[in-house]
C-alpha cells in the first residue's frame, strides 16, 4: 500500500472514494462547502427522506430511511477546524494524500472518513436488507467544530417538537 497513489486506492475502495470527495471540500466551520449535498445524493436513492435545517448560518442535514422504530441514527459533522499555517503541512490540507500507507487531509481523522463509512455501510446494508425493520437516520451538522449551538442541538429540538424520537 505504501507505493500506491490515492487514485489507485480510490478505484479499489468506495468508502475511500467518498471520503476523498468530502476531504477535498474546504468546509471550515460553519461552512459545509457542499458536503451535505454529496451525502444527500447518496442517501436519497436509498429511499431516505432528506431535510435541510439551517439555523443562524449553520447547515444541518437530517436524512431518514423508514418511518418505524427503532431509529438507528448516525450522528456526525462535516466541518473542520482551520488549517493553521500552511507551511506546516507537508501537502495541501484539502488535497487528500497517502504517505507511508496513511491518509492525510484536514478532516481525515475527524470526521469525514467516518461520515463516508456511515454512508457506504448504509448502502451495503440496504442492498442486502431492502425490507429491514426500523429506520436508519443521519444527523449531520457543519457546526461541531465551532460553538455547536446551531447544529445537532437545534435539529434534535425540531425532532422532539414533532415527536420524532431516536433510539
Amino acid at each position: 500500500m505504501a507505493n500506491e497513489t490515492i487514485e489507485d486506492l480510490v478505484l479499489a475502495n468506495e468508502t475511500l472514494a467518498l471520503a476523498v470527495e468530502l476531504l477535498k471540500r474546504r468546509s471550515l466551520t460553519p461552512d459545509d462547502a457542499g458536503c451535505h449535498d454529496l451525502i444527500a445524493a447518496r442517501l436519497q436513492p436509498l429511499g431516505s427522506h432528506i431535510e435541510r435545517h439551517r439555523h443562524n448560518g449553520v447547515d444541518n442535514l437530517w436524512a431518514r430511511r423508514g418511518t418505524t422504530a427503532p431509529v438507528v441514527c448516525f450522528a456526525g459533522h462535516t466541518d473542520v477546524v482551520p488549517t493553521g499555517p500552511l507551511d506546516q503541512w507537508l501537502s495541501d490540507p484539502f488535497e487528500p494524500t497517502v504517505r507511508d500507507g496513511q491518509l492525510y487531509a484536514r478532516g481525515a481523522a475527524d470526521m469525514k472518513t467516518s461520515d463516508a463509512a456511515f454512508v457506504t455501510a448504509t448502502e451495503r446494508f440496504v442492498a442486502a436488507h431492502p425490507w429491514h425493520t426500523g429506520s436508519i437516520a443521519f444527523l449531520l451538522t457543519s457546526d461541531e467544530e465551532g460553538p455547536a449551538t446551531d447544529g445537532t442541538v437545534k435539529v434534535v429540538e425540531t425532532l422532539k417538537a414533532r415527536n420524532e424520537m431516536l433510539d
